[in-house]
């Protein structure tokens, strides 16, 4: 075999020191190999490597590049001899640059396979046309099994082998728009593993894998030759049915339910017993778009959930449903420009003694501001706000407002209500403490209120967030207390400073008795507990007579004032 010289001549000094380089060595050391390709002659001449590099013993098979060509893999995309004698590009004295790869079978006739990267420059004789090529190659069998193994995660999920979200939905869409443009019917489900958290608890994530893959198994076992099974996400599956009628869906949504929960799943645990839900949705009857295809799906699913685990649902128009979510839409839009064109405001309503009638402090409320004049109440607002997980930015402007209102007014005292979903929200109790700590005089004339429901969701949690607000010097307060039956034990470690009693108990004091006595026991109970008491809904003179008997500490209601969003203290010292 002809052999390139790599040896550098005595004439070339060293560049950083008197030991000579000898690129063969190099090239050893690297694991690549040189080659000079005479075209005109098909003459190829290898460095002293290339047999090693290449894995070849016999140096007849690679010295020519028709020889070479032989041991080239058949499924090439790509070759040198393309690469070099079909490309469009010109030589204009420096050469022509190429890089390629191919698969190359060092022993015919053999299943071995070795992955190339071909690395060169040709060089054009007189008539403009590849004379001379150089080159390096060597093996990158790791590396172009790393590429594939990344190619194959692009598009399958690696625990079961199935698509993966992003090329499910990918085949979604086209079997979307294949099924309007061929006035067809397609479907799609979402299966959801029912308690795999539980499974994971109990048992360790390695046998969770277990059943997520035998899920994967045995809903591809009762599927169509033409229908799509992915991963969507951790517990879920999609489910792809093509050519599927309204009819249809139901029977395979069915046979999906069985095929999973007939046999428990063999782990290494042991047997561990599964059970699937699942939502679907025709499309295009149901849904036309891949948007409103994953929506409807995921709908169906939640409806499926709330009715019996274990269950399928098929999603169904319903006019009425449509209507609430598009009136959610405006509502939510609504609330949204509000924060942005600063049209949020706050009503304060007094909150007074029993005994004096004198304001203690006020409740401030929040109320919108519409373009038109009209101005729309809490209770219109916040609950929707909740649901649709806009509370917090209400919760963030409320905080602002009334922050600032205290620092105008530097004699007034006001609570604040706070949603379950800001007492969690690192951002929020971020805002609070900086405010407070830039203007310290305004804590101790604050009041933070957390409805009773809130406060028992978590009591770990909520007895922290008390914690954490006493200690920056405000006070907190039990609003609605009583909706939620909150044990008094529980109130006593949560450490709060007021009970507001929920006004559904206050404002029939005088027509029940039954309310009258769990009023009257509320207070005594606070007041054990040394805890001060505030009576909502308070409506008339007799009930704030038997709250006064009884030791109640505050009244608020339609007898003392509503909110306005007038401030009632201005209003005062005007007429003083």
């Amino acid at each position: 075999m002809t052999r390139i010289d790599t040896t550098t001549g005595s004439d070339q000094p060293a560049a950083t020191s008197d030991v000579p380089l000898r690129a063969d060595e190099v090239f050893a050391a690297v694991g690549e190999a040189p080659y000079v390709w005479r075209i005109d002659s098909d003459m190829l001449a290898w460095g002293p490597n290339a047999l090693d590099v290449l894995k070849i013993s016999d140096p007849g098979l690679i010295a020519s590049g028709r020889a070479f060509a032989k041991l080239l893999d058949p499924d090439n995309v790509h070759t040198r001899f393309e690469a070099v004698m079909r490309t469009s590009a010109a030589d204009k004295g420096a050469g022509v640059p190429y890089q390629i790869q191919y698969g190359l079978r060092p022993k015919p006739g053999t299943d071995a396979k070795l992955w190339i990267e071909d690395v060169g420059r040709w060089f054009a004789g007189p008539d403009g046309k590849p004379a001379r090529a150089l080159g390096v190659v060597r093996v990158i069998n790791e590396r172009r099994a790393q590429e594939e193994r990344l190619a194959y995660l692009s598009r399958f999920d690696g625990l079961t082998g199935e698509l993966n979200r992003w090329h499910l939905t990918d085949v979604l869409s086209a079997t979307i728009e294949e099924a309007i443009r061929n006035r067809t019917s397609c479907a799609f489900l979402i299966v959801a593993i029912d308690n795999l958290a539980r499974v994971n608890e109990a048992y360790g994530f390695d046998v969770a894998d277990e059943v997520i893959s035998a899920v994967a198994k045995r809903l591809r076992a009762k599927m169509r030759g033409g229908d799509v099974v992915g991963r969507y996400s951790g517990n879920k599956f999609g489910v792809i049915l093509k050519t599927c009628t309204p009819d249809d869906i139901a029977t395979a949504g069915e046979r999906l339910l069985a095929g999973v929960r007939d046999d428990v799943v063999q782990t290494q645990a042991g047997p561990v017993a599964v059970t699937i839900t699942i939502g679907g949705v025709n499309a295009p009857r149901h849904a036309r778009t891949l948007n409103e295809v994953l929506a409807r799906a995921q709908e169906a699913l939640d409806t499926a959930k709330g009715k019996r685990r274990g269950s399928f649902h098929a999603y169904r128009p319903n006019i009425e449903r449509d209507a609430a979510r598009r009136k959610n839409v405006r509502s939510s839009d609504e609330i949204v420009r509000a924060l942005n064109e600063h049209r949020i405001a706050v009503a304060f309503e007094p909150v007074v003694s029993t005994i004096s009638r004198q304001p203690a402090f006020y409740e401030g409320l929040m109320r919108i501001r519409r373009p038109d004049g009209d101005v729309i109440a809490a209770g219109e607002v916040i609950p929707l706000a909740e649901r649709l997980g806009l509370v917090r930015l209400i919760d963030h402007r409320m905080l602002e407002l009334v922050v600032a209102e205290l620092l105008a007014c530097p004699k007034l005292k006001t609570s604040l209500n706070v949603s379950a979903a800001s007492t969690i929200d690192p951002d929020w109790w971020t805002a609070l403490t900086a405010s407070l700590r830039a203007h310290s005089e305004v804590a101790g004339r604050l009041i933070v209120e957390i409805t009773e429901s809130a406060a028992i969701q978590d009591l770990d949690d909520t007895r922290g967030f008390v914690a954490r607000v006493k200690d920056i010097g405000c006070r907190i307060a039990i609003d609605d207390f009583g909706a939620g039956y909150t044990s008094f034990r529980n109130l006593r470690k949560l450490g709060v400073d007021v009970i507001k009693i929920d006004g559904a108990f206050v404002q029939n004091l005088t027509r029940s008795e039954d309310d009258r006595a769990f009023v009257r026991t509320l207070i005594d109970l606070a007041k054990r507990l040394g805890l001060e008491t505030v009576a909502e809904w308070v409506q008339d003179e007799e009930a704030a007579r038997l709250l006064a008997e009884w030791g109640c500490d505050y009244l608020q209601g339609q007898l003392i004032g509503l909110a306005s969003l007038e401030r009632p203290w201005a209003a005062q010292s005007s007429a003083a």
